[in-house]
């Protein structure tokens, strides 16, 4: 049998302008996530590690670090002298990365559900590494990723209330998306950062994007009419109106 992947990628091209995702079905009957590369594919399994491992007979190695400082924690009753390596540090950097692949491919698929676990894998790790790490440039090598975690988990979120219509809950969840993003930069003493930070930008624009073209209540365009009722100076209408608002407010 041939090894060459030409009859994988056979009619599936590579598009340097969007992230190109399918799901297929794998030789052991379970679902594959596969991104096209311009070299070629990258395959992934939908739970658990992507790439299928599992390190010290755990999911993920996130969950045996975590396993790990809950044994230290029942030892000696707090974390205080826990300690990761820069060894440890970098195969979880890995780790992250394979989730990272992994969630813009959910993403595209519209697995929103997904792409928070794998979002908040990688926030668990972040945060992991930042208080553990012994060396300082471990500590802060993730945080610059932070804000683009943030908001990818934000989006994922948001997407799942859009896709129920419920736009009100959606604007809520990127809020406080914003303010996530924003108690960070303040935490890291980068608050001038905040105006132009992409992640901020990009979430308040979908907001107003949202908010100017959801369907509109009945009692919203009720009361647009009035607004233009009062503005032609039709003011009977605009008594008409108000009277259809209160009556809805108490129906």
């Amino acid at each position: 049998m041939s090894k060459d992947i030409a009859l994988i990628l056979g009619g599936w091209e590579y598009n340097a302008n969007e992230v190109t995702v399918r799901k297929i079905l794998g030789i052991d009957g379970r679902e594959k996530i596969q991104m096209r590369l311009d070299l070629g594919v990258l395959q992934m399994e939908t739970d658990g590690r992507p790439d299928g491992k599992m390190p010290h007979g755990c999911d993920s190695l996130l969950e045996y670090c975590l396993l790990r400082l809950q044994r230290y924690r029942d030892r000696h009753g707090d974390t205080e002298g826990f300690e990761m390596s820069s060894e440890e540090c970098a195969d979880l950097k890995q780790e992250a990365m394979q989730y990272y692949y992994r969630y813009l491919s959910l993403f595209h698929l519209g697995d929103y559900l997904d792409v928070i676990r794998d979002t908040d894998h990688n926030l668990r790790i972040f945060d992991l590494i930042r208080e553990y790490a012994v060396e300082e440039s471990d500590r802060l090598s993730l945080e610059q990723f932070r804000p683009y975690v943030l908001m990818m988990n934000t989006r994922a979120r948001a997407c799942l209330s859009l896709d129920e219509r419920d736009f009100d809950r959606a604007l809520d969840q990127i809020a406080d998306g914003i303010e996530r993003i924003e108690d960070f930069l303040r935490e890291v003493d980068r608050e001038e950062m905040i105006e132009n930070c992409r992640e901020i930008v990009f979430l308040q624009e979908w907001s107003e994007r949202i908010r100017t073209n959801r369907p509109l209540s009945d009692e919203e365009k009720l009361r647009r009419e009035l607004r233009l009722a009062v503005e032609a100076e039709n003011y009977e209408r605009a008594a008409q109106i108000r009277d259809q608002i209160r009556e809805m407010a108490h129906s």
